[in-house]
Order: C-alpha cells, then structure tokens, then sequence
C-alpha cells in the first residue's frame, strides 16, 4: 500500500514537472540610456532564433503613452502607424515582429497606458470593484498582468496552437515615469509566472565619444541599477555600439551589473538588420534561453529556416545593379514615417537580385508655388525625381504636397516610367487621369476641394466629426475582374488577394465607365463591386495603384507583387519575367487567400 502512494505521488510530481516545462515562457526586453535604441529589432530577432529552433513565437509591443492607439498620431510625431488584419493602428515595433516572425497579430498585442486605465476605469463603472478605492496598486498593475496573459495566448496565423513563447517589448527607457505602472506590473509578475518562466533582457546604449572614440559603459551600469532598484534584474544585456566592443568593456560590465560575462552582447551597427539574428545567434542566444527557460527541444521543424535568412543576408550585403526609386511624399524628413513602404521595396529589390536606391522627394517641392518662390529647390526635384528608374506615391493625409503628387504622376504617365501608388497615391492618380485626359479641368477629391467634378469621394459608412473609427481598416478580400491584369499575374494568376486597408476616401463609381473608356482599367474590386481597389494604365509599361496598403504583409522572403512590380519594371525586366509567368502551369495546392508573388512558378532563375 505504502509503495503504491509512494507511486501515484511519484506520478503527479513529474507530471507537475513536464507541465512547469511546457508552460508559458516570457521574455520582457527594456531599454536603457535612450530610446530608439533598437528594441524592436531585438524583440524580433529574438524571436526568429527561437522560431528557426521549431518554437511558435507571439509578442507584445507596450507603448506607455495615454493615446488608446497609434491612429491618430502625426507620422512626425511617433513615426508610420501599422495596420493589422483586425483594423488595428499600432505602433510601427509590430510591423517588425510580423516581418521577422512571419506571423499575423492582432489590436490586443499593443497595449497603451490609455488602453490599461480605459479598461479599469470601465470596470470601476460597472461595480466590479464593489466600491473599493481603485489605484494603480493592484488594480492597474492587475490590469497589465491578465492583459498580459490573456493576449500571450492568443494563437497566430491558422495555428490553434498556444504559442510557446511570448516576447514583451516595454516602450520608452527604464526611468520614465509614465512606464513605472507597466515596470512594477512585471515585477509581480516575474513571481506570478515563476522565474524559470520569466526572462528579462535589457538592451543598452554604449556610447564611444569622438575624441577618444572608447566605449563607455558607466550609463549602461546606471541604467541596470535602476532596473535593479524596480526589482527586475537582467539575466541577459545586449550593448548597442558603433564599433564591436573590447572584452575589458564587457568585463566591467558583467562586474558591475552583476550579470556572467557571457551574458553580456555586443551588438554594433551593422549593415543590414538581416544580419542581427545572426549575430544574436553567433553569440549563443538561443542556448542562453534554452537553459535559462528550461525550453524542451523540437525536432520537427524547418531546419532549411536559417539558411535561406543567410541567403537574404548575403543577397542585401553583396553588390548587385542599381535601381533608384523617386518616393513621393510629405513626411520625407523623417523615414520611420514610411518604415513599412521603404521595407516592402527593399524586400522587392532583394528579390530581383538589384540594390537599392530611393530617393525622397518632397511633394511641395515639385510644385509650381516652389518654382517661383525656390527654383532651386524646385529643379533638385524634379531632377531627383526625372533621373529615378521608377516612381513611387505612398499614402497620406491633407491637402499639403497632393499637387506635387499629381504632377509628378502627371510625368511617369506620359513619359512611360514605371509608376506605383499606394492608397492616397491611387486618388492623385485618378484626379489627374480626370484632369488631363478626360478634360476636368477642376476634378478633385471631396477630401481637399469641393468641386463640380469630384472624382474621389468621402466613403458613405465615414461618420465625419471623429477621427477614430471611421476609416475602413484591416484585411479585405479584392476580387480581380479581368484575366488581362499585370497585378493578378503577379499575385499568382489568383482570383482573389486579402490585403489591408486604411482610408475614408474611395473613387466615385459614377465615373467609372469614362476612365476606363479612356484607358484607366479597375482591374480589381471590392467584395460588393462598388469599390475600386486596383487600375491599371493600358498602354504602359507598368503604372498600377492600389486602395490598400500591400506593404503591411510584405515580409523578407516573401515580397508584396505590386512592389515586386514596380522593381521588376525599373529594372526593365518586367515583360521577360511575366512571360514566364504566362507560361508556368498553376499548382493545384495555391492558396486563394494573400498568395506570395508568383505564387506557382519560381522566378529565381529567371532574375
């Protein structure tokens, strides 16, 4: 008797062991000294090491700032605003870990202080404390926690799976005080989780001044004191440089931070972000995180992962042919403003084997006003622009630079040079269609002039007076109309793609019919056939526009096929590579449903 209860304790110990192994696995990344400091593209090469290694991967992006969400900041402001399949505008960290995990998040993966205090201040209306005095010690800090879990097992893509593990990336740098809330909600739950399921990487900044050029580790040691003072203590710090550092320097920091030397990584600029996993991974990450989290080792996994992100790397590092690409737009001081826009392009160009090369053109100064008040500033544009292989029109709100925009679309059209836009880009492009080919002189979109020939207009669903929730966002079936359509065959020959959207204004179905007369196709439509979500130029070598944003689910081995389009066309190739196409025999097995580029032939060897 005694043995057989000596047995059946035997059995629930190890039972409780094999299910502490396979529990949730977390791993929070703080920032140090500055912000910017490459937290995002830490978070997500993390999470492609542990991905390669057979391991399902989610992640949290927490933004400390009141706003609910993303949608309404200036891309000034907070840089270019993400949108998710379910309609979110997040923060643009998302877009990273979509592109670097290959997987779909959702609006619950980006948690704001506004988010947090609108929850519990909901609840606290509703009675649910029972009239107890709400602060934010337990009931935000709670808040942050059950958020936490809740979302962290949510599972990604098609996959009913749990994740195994989720990655946390804390906003901001250790010491604001509008994070404090989100650093003593992770303090709780380190213990909440247990430590064995709970992993605290912090990345820091390792200055090296011009004059002596050493790197300098005193505000990396201040910045893990004061983690330490919260009660979070690092297990791993990864010191971003300029140069690699010394083994002095990681030295005194492992002495001072109290962290094996082992642990501490140096991560310099490099030249691609492709190259940061690898780097991660020369330097023993996954083993590190293997021991640290007790992780159970995969065998059925894609072990070929690795090598074709080494063939990504080598592709962008070596020295290919040129394309130089004209962007247009308003936000061009500041890239982040078109972070996904500038990363779907270069996905396209490694794809085609070319390097390379975009130029920003501010809109308002391709304009006439800036010619008389500035002509020099007004011919470096043009010329920037003339001198470009192809001619890109992203998204974007007002009226500011939209003449730009159409003259410059005015030019790729009658000179014959590839041209591509992109929500905002397509409406310029139907305005000046209206304007200069069917004659309406004042044709314009309702959303900057009200005229007698307004081509674009507000959607009817727009309730105008708010700037949130009005726009129609997230993923949407377009359907292709036509078998005669350069997008389709770039899309695989498909009859439907799912993309993503965010606008208020849609082209005015009543002219139609006299666009596509004149030659402007709509090759794709909306679900109902009232929108118009993709034209097509005839007669030309390659001028497409599209409703949706088609960048938001471009990812590093698997290109978006307008902008794969637009690089093809620059390069000149084009007309060869869609003869292929023409040729290949569809694969039975091709998915309806947000195909890759030339989803059933392998354009590789014809590059």
């Amino acid at each position: 008797m005694i043995l057989k209860v000596a047995l059946f304790l035997e059995e629930i110990v190890s039972s409780f062991v094999i299910n502490t192994n396979t529990a949730m696995k977390y791993i929070l990344v703080t920032g140090g000294v500055i912000s910017g400091i490459g937290k995002g593209i830490i978070s997500s090469s993390i999470g492609t090491i542990l991905i390669s290694h057979g391991f399902r991967v989610t992640s949290i992006k927490i933004d400390p700032y009141i706003n609910i969400d993303a949608g309404t900041f200036s891309p000034y402001e907070h840089g270019e605003v993400f949108v998710l399949d379910d309609g979110g505008e997040v923060d643009l960290d998302l877009g990273n870990y979509e592109r670097f995990l290959g997987i779909t998040l959702h609006r619950d993966n980006n948690i704001t202080t506004g988010k947090i205090y609108q929850y519990v201040i909901e609840k606290e209306r509703r009675g649910d404390y029972l009239g107890k005095t709400v602060q934010v010690v337990p009931h935000i800090t709670d808040a942050i926690q059950e958020w936490v879990e809740r979302v962290a097992r949510i599972s990604v893509d098609n996959d009913t799976a749990e994740p195994d593990i989720c990655i946390i990336e804390l906003g901001g740098t250790i010491g604001d005080i509008e994070s404090m809330s989100f650093v003593e909600a992770f303090r709780q739950f380190q213990f909440r989780v247990k430590r064995e399921n709970f992993c605290v990487v912090h990345v820091s900044l390792v200055p090296q001044p011009n004059s002596t050029e050493e790197h300098k580790t005193k505000p990396t040691q201040h910045s893990v004191k004061e983690l330490r003072g919260y009660g979070l203590s690092p297990d791993l710090i990864i010191c971003r440089s300029t140069t690699p550092m010394p083994l002095s320097a990681k030295e005194k920091i492992s002495m001072f931070c109290q962290v094996e030397k082992d642990h501490v990584i140096c991560m310099p600029d490099v030249k691609t972000l492709y190259r940061v996993p690898l780097i991660l991974e020369e330097n023993s990450v996954f083993d590190f995180l293997s021991t640290r989290l007790s992780l159970t080792e995969k065998t059925n996994y894609d072990q070929s992962f690795m090598i074709k992100w080494r063939d990504l790397i080598e592709r962008s590092e070596r020295h290919l042919d040129e394309v130089v690409i004209a962007l247009v737009g308003k936000y061009t001081a500041l890239e982040d403003a078109y972070a996904s826009v500038l990363k779907a392009l270069n996905h396209a160009a490694l794809f085609c084997h070319r390097k390379l090369k975009v130029r920003f053109v501010h809109a308002t100064d391709l304009e006439a006003n800036t010619k008389k008040d500035d002509p020099v500033k007004f011919h470096e544009a043009w010329q920037n622009l003339c001198s470009a292989h192809g001619v890109l029109v992203p998204g974007g709100f007002g009226s500011r630079g939209v003449e730009g925009k159409i003259a410059a679309i005015e030019w790729a059209r009658t000179k014959s040079k590839p041209f591509l836009g992109i929500c905002l880009g397509l409406q310029c492009a139907v305005i000046e269609f209206a304007r200069h080919v069917l004659q309406y002189k004042d044709a314009h979109s309702a959303e900057f002039d009200k005229t007698e020939h307004e081509v674009v207009i507000e959607m009817p669903e727009h309730n105008t007076g708010y700037l949130i929730g009005t726009m129609r966002l997230g993923r949407r079936t377009t359907h292709f109309v036509t078998d005669d359509s350069i997008v389709k065959k770039l899309y695989g020959n498909v009859d439907s793609i799912d993309e993503r959207h965010r606008h208020r204004y849609e082209v005015n179905p009543k002219y139609i019919e006299e666009f596509e007369k004149a030659g402007m196709k709509f090759v794709g439509k909306s679900d109902d056939n009232e929108r118009m979500e993709i034209l097509e130029l005839e007669n030309h070598p390659y001028f497409v526009a599209v409703q949706y944003h088609p960048e938001y689910i471009s990812r590093p081995l698997k290109p978006s096929a307008p902008y794969l389009g637009l690089i093809w066309a620059a390069s000149g190739e084009l007309k060869n590579v869609l003869t292929h196409v023409d040729k290949a025999e569809p694969s039975p097995d091709t998915p309806l449903k947000s195909p890759g580029p030339f989803s059933h032939v392998n354009l590789f060897r014809h590059a």
